[in-house]
């Protein structure tokens, strides 16, 4: 789900494909997926319609951002995942064995938002971030245009 660069993410990533492939059992991707049980915060967004806030979890460790909402069969309203980056860079995300169509949402260091990316279910095409991204927020595809959400917007 994250740009895939770093030698343990790039592992991780190939065992998660070669389960989508049907050669290990799916339950056994999901399982090494470390994407439940992850702390929570609430972020919330300024645009011109208002401030919304969502409750998200956090995705923190490479293994973590690799797998995020893998495998997810569905996602409440008004919840999301974060992933930190640390150190703030560009960076790509793609939707390999990601069930719900997502908003991935680029954050600058400055707490604005970059740009907002759709992310289509199961689609290995990499959506880029538009510069130096100190957090990706995913949350339910449409929530951005719903909120009115635009580059520029604030964030907490």
């Amino acid at each position: 789900m994250i740009n895939a660069s770093r030698p343990a993410i790039r592992t991780l990533i190939s065992a998660l494909c070669l389960a989508s492939a049907g050669l290990a059992q799916p339950a056994a991707a999901q399982a090494a997926c470390p994407n439940r049980d992850l702390a929570t915060r609430t972020v919330k967004f300024t645009t011109a319609r208002g401030t919304f806030a969502y409750v998200v979890e956090i995705a923190r460790t490479a293994e973590q951002q690799a797998c995020g909402m893998m495998f997810r069969e569905a996602m409440d309203r008004g919840k999301g995942m974060a992933f930190p980056m640390q150190p703030p860079r560009a960076t790509g995300f793609w939707m390999e064995n990601t069930i719900l169509p997502l908003d991935i949402i680029y954050v600058s260091p400055a707490g604005r938002v970059l740009n907002v990316r759709r992310g289509q279910p199961y689609s290995r095409d990499v959506l880029q971030s538009a510069g130096v991204t100190a957090e990706v927020i995913e949350l339910n595809a449409g929530e951005a245009d719903r909120i009115g959400l635009k580059p520029g917007d604030r964030v907490k």
